[in-house]
């Protein structure tokens, strides 16, 4: 399955390594700092935000329970327009439709805006071993291309790299071009902007991801702050638009009030630099445009997962949200998960397209503790669909052996209340008696692999079953 750029059978090897990259570990800083907080400020100048998350899910939802009828009518809408609209029911088909119209147009250049779904069906290298040059013009793309990398966010695709190693790419890369220290941004930027320039004059197909379709109009809509998604879908004879179905919302007016959570959600903007609209061909009198319209609409396992427990995630906007809030995916980073969707939302919608058996590890790479449900604009359970998957996981016994051992004698005493009292309450005072100097733990029997990271607080007091059989409530209440 192509959704797989790694492995992520070899998960935890990853993580491992990403915890000892000291200089990933400094660059997932930007996320506490940047991201987050830039959301949060977003949130806060919108009173109505909260609001608008209700309507957008609203929306998402409805479009889901509809999505053939949708579909049908923006394929209907597209081919008014002028344009055509491909069916793909799985990556190879998918890549076959792109060739196909690449071929009808001998092309040998071709440019591509930031799309996920393009680099979950590995259009790039297909492309390649077909004659062509695929040319990244979003900027972190274009990086982690020249490092011959895949993304490690969805919509910061270089937030692992740090301008030394940009500079260090850019210099070996870009001979023609004067050596460049990596304090001189504005030069790397100038270097990025005259290779780019040429390689958009010279594409002959331009391929675009979609950030939604607009069944009523026909419309594919992309949001950018570079402006390299409309040079990419203005310059070439032909614009190519991959999506997935589950991009389909109904209205014009729909798609601005899921616009309005998106850009906040993700950048902490009001609205994205560019925010494009696109509707079929250039039309007589039309100043610019391509002369052919192409959507290829991907299915890749989506149906199925229509009616099935983990059916929300189809919801999501791709807005990277659960990413930049995750404390484990702001530990490891995107590649450790082996796929091209990570965190949170990658936990789930791999598993959910590739098989439980394939992507075994993302959904236990999760505390659970609950943000990436808190942050995400369409309010989608991701830890509800994570807990699904481990429960698939134990009802199939592929999972660890220690874990289900654990598990089954965690079951054994749960199931003695008075058995469990006892051992709770004797581990409880052991602990304490043994953290009570330090009040944490750096070192202990069978949790290792926790206190190799982070130390474990000591117990303080008596247990909460304790002090509830007391009457003891919350908030000093009794």
């Amino acid at each position: 399955m192509t959704l797989h750029q790694l492995t992520s059978r070899g998960f935890k090897g990853q993580a491992d390594q990403a915890l000892a990259d000291s200089v990933l570990q400094g660059n997932l800083e930007k996320l506490k700092h940047n991201f987050l907080a830039r959301r949060a400020r977003a949130r806060k100048s919108l009173p109505e935000f909260d609001d608008l998350r209700d309507a957008s899910v609203a929306i998402k939802k409805h479009t889901i329970a509809h999505m053939d009828l949708y579909l049908e009518a923006f394929e209907t809408a597209v081919k008014e327009a002028g344009g055509h609209v491909h069916w793909a029911r799985d990556d190879a088909e998918a890549r076959a439709a792109v060739l196909e119209i690449c071929k009808g147009e001998n092309a040998r250049t071709v440019t591509k805006g930031k799309t996920m779904v393009g680099e979950e069906i590995g259009i790039n290298p297909f492309l390649e071993a077909h004659g062509m040059t695929p040319v990244e013009t979003d900027l972190g793309e274009y990086i982690i291309q020249l490092a011959d990398e895949p993304p490690s966010h969805i919509i910061a695709p270089a937030i692992h790299k740090n301008r030394q190693q940009v500079a260090a790419l850019f210099n070996e890369h870009h001979p023609d071009l004067a050596d460049r220290h990596d304090d001189d941004v504005d030069g790397l930027l100038a270097d990025a902007r005259a290779v780019l320039r040429q390689r958009f004059q010279d594409a002959d197909v331009g391929i675009t991801g979609a950030n939604f379709m607009i069944a009523e109009t026909g419309q594919t809509v992309i949001v950018t702050n570079e402006g390299n998604g409309d040079l990419t879908q203005l310059l070439p004879r032909v614009h190519i638009v991959l999506a997935g179905i589950e991009k389909i919302i109904p209205t014009l007016e729909d798609a601005t009030t899921v616009l309005r959570v998106l850009a906040r959600s993700a950048t902490g903007q009001e609205m994205s630099s560019y925010t494009t609209f696109s509707a079929g061909p250039r039309r007589d009198g039309d100043l610019d445009g391509p002369g052919a319209f192409h959507v290829v609409l991907i299915d890749n396992g989506r149906s199925a997962l229509l009616g099935s427990p983990t059916e929300d995630i189809l919801r999501c906007i791709r807005c990277g949200c659960c990413l930049n809030a995750c404390p484990v995916y702001g530990k490891i980073g995107g590649h450790a998960y082996g796929s091209t969707y990570s965190g949170p939302m990658g936990a789930v919608l791999t598993p959910s397209l590739a098989g439980l058996s394939e992507a075994q590890h993302l959904p236990n790479a999760s505390s659970l503790c609950g943000r990436c449900e808190e942050v995400c604009p369409m309010r989608i359970p991701i830890p509800k669909m994570l807990r699904h998957f481990r429960d698939e996981e134990a009802k199939s016994g592929k999972a660890p052996a220690a874990a289900r051992r654990g598990l089954a004698l965690w079951a054994f005493a749960a199931r003695r209340p008075g058995l469990y009292r006892w051992a709770t309450s004797l581990v409880t005072a052991v602990l304490g008696r043994r953290g009570r100097t330090r009040g944490r733990f750096s070192s202990l029997p069978m949790a290792g692999a926790w206190t190799r990271d982070r130390d474990l607080p000591a117990p303080q007091g008596q247990s909460f079953q304790q002090r509830w059989n007391r009457g003891e409530r919350p908030g000093g209440s009794t």
